[in-house]
Order: C-alpha cells, then sequence, then structure tokens
C-alpha cells in the first residue's frame, strides 16, 4: 500500500508543475484591456475582474506563456446578458483557438475552430445550462496531441488534435491572442487565474 502512494505521489509531481496565480484580485497587472471594437469597460472589484457588456469585451496577458503543455484554470460567472461570458483565447502550438462558454443563445460549450468549424458546430459542441450568478470552475489542458476541458470536474471537451486545424473564428479574436478572457454582449466576472506547465513523466 505504502509503494502504490509513492507511485501516485511521483506520478502526480511529474503531471504537473505548481499552480502559479494570475490574477492578483485587485488590479489589471498582468494583463491589459483587448481592443475590441464597441468594447465594454474592464473593472477590478473585491477579487473579481469584469467584463462590461459591450459587443465583445475582454483582457489579453501581456505576460509569457507557454504554446502547450500547461493546464489553466479560472473561476467565471455570467452576471448579465445571454451569450458567452467566459471565452477563453489560448496558445496550441503556433496557433490559438478559443474556449466557448455560453455562447449562441446562451448554451453552446466548444472550440473555435476546429477545421474551419466554429464552436456550434464541430465536434466538441455541447449544450449546457449556465445559471446567472452563479461561479462556475473551469479548467483546460493542452498538450501537443490533445485538447480537454472540465467545467465543474465535469469533462466537457476531450479531442485529438494531431493532424487538425487549429485556429480562431475571425481575425479580431487576435486581439485576445496569445491569452485572453473575453465576453459577448454579456457581463462576465473571472477570478482565481492560474496556470501550471504539464511536465513528461
Amino acid at each position: 500500500m505504502k509503494k502504490l502512494v509513492l507511485l501516485v505521489a511521483i506520478c502526480g509531481a511529474a503531471l504537473g508543475a505548481d499552480w502559479k496565480p494570475m490574477f492578483d484580485g485587485a488590479s489589471l497587472n498582468g494583463w491589459k484591456e483587448a481592443a475590441f471594437r464597441n468594447r465594454g469597460a474592464v473593472t477590478v472589484k473585491d477579487g473579481v475582474l469584469t467584463l462590461g457588456k459591450g459587443r465583445m469585451t475582454g483582457v489579453t496577458w501581456a505576460g509569457e506563456f507557454p504554446k502547450t503543455g500547461y493546464e489553466i484554470r479560472f473561476e467565471a460567472m455570467r452576471v448579465d446578458g445571454n451569450d458567452f461570458f467566459a471565452g477563453l483565447t489560448f496558445p496550441v502550438g503556433e496557433s490559438y483557438c478559443t474556449w466557448v462558454n455560453g455562447g449562441w443563445g446562451g448554451t453552446v460549450v466548444g472550440l473555435s475552430n476546429l477545421d474551419g468549424d466554429d464552436a456550434s458546430e464541430n465536434d466538441t459542441s455541447t449544450i449546457r445550462d449556465f445559471v446567472q450568478g452563479r461561479w462556475y470552475a473551469f479548467r483546460l489542458e493542452v498538450t501537443e496531441k490533445s485538447i480537454r476541458a472540465w467545467i465543474d470536474e465535469a469533462l466537457v471537451i476531450e479531442t485529438d488534435i494531431v493532424g487538425r486545424r487549429v485556429g480562431l473564428r475571425e481575425a479580431e479574436m487576435e486581439l485576445n491572442a496569445p491569452l485572453g478572457f473575453s465576453a459577448y454582449a454579456t457581463v462576465g466576472g473571472v477570478r482565481r487565474v492560474e496556470y501550471r506547465r504539464l511536465e513528461a513523466i
């Protein structure tokens, strides 16, 4: 039994480094507003980064971030509106992708884009109801071979990306790259943002 516990501990240490905070809860330190057209206000108060209602509102990470072999986790809430409140644009090797949460009228979860198809059309698309005013826990894992994502520890995306074309839905989303959060016509709250590198066993 002791050997099994030791093996689990060793594997766990090899799979992921320590989580590193990316948001101090008091300022936009390390982040910048994404220059989306007709964007809403971005504010920070009481540990929450709020993306105000506009056509598209977002923030972009201004520091270094890995291109693959990482996990990122955060909590997010739809404060007001009926569209995506926790869009996460993230690097996938030399390209980028967006994890849409609550899009297309408020319920679509998926990746935009895979092989030219957006989150409402490709094989990562699922339907989920999000309760307004409730915090959800999100976690994303990106490796050279796959993308996986969880909401409240439930696996919602698991897709092989080898040989697939990964990209952004529209050119404007490049303003959110290499890593950033966005909300569309909706007020979204984000907090407790952390990431860690994944290490080979």
